[in-house]
């Protein structure tokens, strides 16, 4: 059978799902459908929530999307931060910082954080996003190997550095390049690159 593979740039206020069983989510929420006119049977690999943009891949392929999902490869995002990020912030979110996780606590695993001198060159942030409306931002770049559900704000947020924009640029060799919001690219194979 013949698999089908897109990357996409996921825009800001977009569901990481084809469409929804409920009335009200139909009515009230944007899904990927929107963008292009894609196959029966396509499914996320991994998932960005409502208010992050970015890589997302969409596969046919339900084994390689769990392989992708479980083999612990890095995804890359790139996070504007409420405030100017410390040193110490860094080092306590690369070593692991405990967060909440559907009424539990879970400690991160060990991740790679950078502090970036300049702003990316990105496309301009969504007009619903209110960045910089009272403090300065900084920019980090976020390399993980696991993806909990919204992982990245919480971390930054158990160090006083709420996250305003989450992009995420990079899993594993796929990149997101010079893709725009709402571009769709159909890709040969998503395997060789994992």
């Amino acid at each position: 059978m013949e698999h089908f593979h897109f990357k996409i740039y996921k825009p800001v206020g977009m569901l990481s799902q084809m469409t929804s069983g409920e009335d009200r989510q139909l009515r009230k929420k944007r899904f990927l459908s929107e963008l292009h006119d894609l196959p029966e049977g396509l499914m996320p690999v991994g998932r960005l929530d409502e208010k992050s943009e970015g890589l997302l891949l969409l596969t046919t392929d339900g084994k390689l999307s769990d392989t992708i999902n479980r083999s612990g490869i890095e995804k890359e995002y790139l996070a504007q931060l409420d405030g100017l990020i410390t040193t110490e912030a860094i080092k306590e979110i690369s070593e692991g910082i405990t967060i909440g996780l559907f009424g539990q606590k879970y400690t991160t695993k060990p991740c790679e954080v950078t502090i970036l001198s300049e702003p990316p060159a990105l496309p301009d942030a969504d007009k619903s996003l209110r960045i910089g409306r009272h403090r300065p931002t900084s920019w980090i770049s976020i390399i993980i190997k696991e993806g909990k559900f919204r992982q990245i704000r919480k971390m930054t947020a158990a160090v006083g550095f709420p996250t305003v924009r989450l992009i995420r640029v990079r899993i594993g060799e796929i990149v997101l390049g010079e893709m725009q919001p709402r571009e769709v690219v159909v890709t040969s194979n998503l395997l060789p690159s994992f």
